[in-house]
């Protein structure tokens, strides 16, 4: 029997709604966190992810209706949802911003191969796993969507590394700051081009192909004059201004079509954290996820499905995972051997880097905006990225201990 919610007393009007929600996307989360001590195989982000699926129409929405239909009304989905467009904006603003492209040239055969083998084997087998999907059944694709954009979409997926939460990870594991963490996030740093770059490849419509060109054409002088002026500004100057890049930036590129994502990742990569201060973008980013993310995780749970069957979308969210990881780990193997590293440490980088958390939410959400997933695959993904992230810490922390023990041993030899 299906279980309904009928309220007592005066409905809730809009505001009251609004802030009801507001009050479960912060304090449920909280709670189960703070109270259940998942810091180290589920940190708050991922709790807020998960809290983020189960308060979405598959679960909530399933075994109460009436209740999630009440919190959850359209006008208020409308209102988080704008307020989600702008977290997301700047999170992945932060994410461009925190690229340093000139630390790699002097690394460069280190980096590029590490980077480049890290990124195929998985994108192999994530197409493969795609083409296994379409295999099955094309209710998986979106829409709008091409075979190649699918594969392709999904081969990406499984590629990817979330930069800024492997920043939130390694800070925790007190890597950051070693030669080995400064090494990871070059790989990182690199691998995260490539994942917008491909985005912009699956996102090209020929029947915007003009708005495109003229959005790439026209961003490079915009770039030299932008960059131009922050280094003459003062810093209370450069803070407005770069928000106003943001906006602007991701605005042209919705208008050309590859998504206003793409251009705030292209305004935060041409950015240089310096001219804002690293302690202030640091603080950003901290304050971002504390104060605004948590609703982008909320809208995101309320675009799940699970139409094709629940048993099926865990089903293909395993299969991605083994694809996503076996294919990280089996790259950065190969780069190891060839890179000459020490015994454990492509073990520890393998880990990681395979760390999907919010870049491949964030990279999900847009296939789902321009349908080429479809909603039952958007569940999938979110799911991998869980686990996928949920795995880093305590994998990482295993391999690190064998790796000291294996050294130990050597040395006493």
């Amino acid at each position: 029997m299906r279980r309904t919610f009928t309220p007592k007393g005066r409905p809730l009007n809009l505001s009251e709604t609004y802030l009801v929600a507001m009050l479960i996307i912060f304090g449920i989360p909280w709670l189960v966190w703070r109270l259940g001590r998942t810091d180290y195989f589920a940190p708050l982000v991922v709790v807020q992810i998960v809290a983020g699926i189960l308060l979405g129409p598959g679960v909530l929405g399933a075994a109460l209706p009436d209740l999630h239909a009440q919190i959850f009304k359209p006008e208020v989905i409308l209102t988080l949802n704008g307020l989600a467009w702008w977290a997301v904006m700047l999170f992945v603003w932060l994410a461009g911003i925190e690229l340093d492209l000139g630390s790699f040239w002097t690394s460069r055969r280190d980096s590029l191969t590490t980077a480049g083998l890290a990124l195929v084997f998985p994108l192999a087998a994530g197409a493969a796993a795609g083409m296994l999907m379409l295999s099955h059944s094309s209710d998986w694709m979106g829409p709008a969507a091409q075979d190649w954009q699918f594969v392709l979409g999904i081969g990406m997926a499984c590629a990817v590394t979330a930069l800024p939460i492997l920043v939130l990870l390694m800070e925790r594991m007190a890597l950051l700051r070693t030669p080995l963490g400064q090494r990871v996030l070059r790989y990182a740093s690199l691998d995260d081009i490539a994942i917008w770059a491909v985005l912009a490849l699956i996102l090209l419509d020929w029947a915007r192909l003009g708005r495109q060109l003229a959005f790439l054409l026209g961003f490079v002088p915009l770039t030299v004059i932008m960059r131009a002026a922050l280094k003459r500004m003062v810093e209370a100057d450069r803070w407005p201004v770069s928000l106003i890049w943001l906006a602007g930036c991701a605005l042209a590129a919705d208008w050309a079509g590859l998504h206003f994502m793409v251009g705030a990742f292209l305004a935060g990569a041409v950015t240089d954290a310096r001219w804002l201060g690293r302690p202030a973008v640091d603080a950003l980013r901290h304050h971002v996820l504390l104060i605004l993310m948590p609703v982008f995780f909320l809208s995101t749970g309320l675009r799940t499905a699970w139409s094709v069957g629940g048993s099926m979308v865990f089903a293909m969210a395993g299969l991605l995972l083994v694809a996503a990881i076996g294919g990280k780990l089996a790259g950065v193997r190969l780069a190891g051997r060839l890179l000459g590293w020490q015994s454990g440490e492509a073990k520890v980088i393998g880990w990681l880097l395979q760390t999907k958390a919010l870049i491949m939410i964030i990279f999900a959400n847009v296939l789902l905006d321009r349908q080429i997933i479809a909603a039952s695959t958007f569940t999938a993904l979110l799911l991998m990225a869980v686990v996928s992230t949920m795995l880093t810490v305590p994998l990482v922390t295993t391999a690190r201990a064998r790796g000291d023990a294996q050294a130990a041993a050597r040395a006493s030899h």
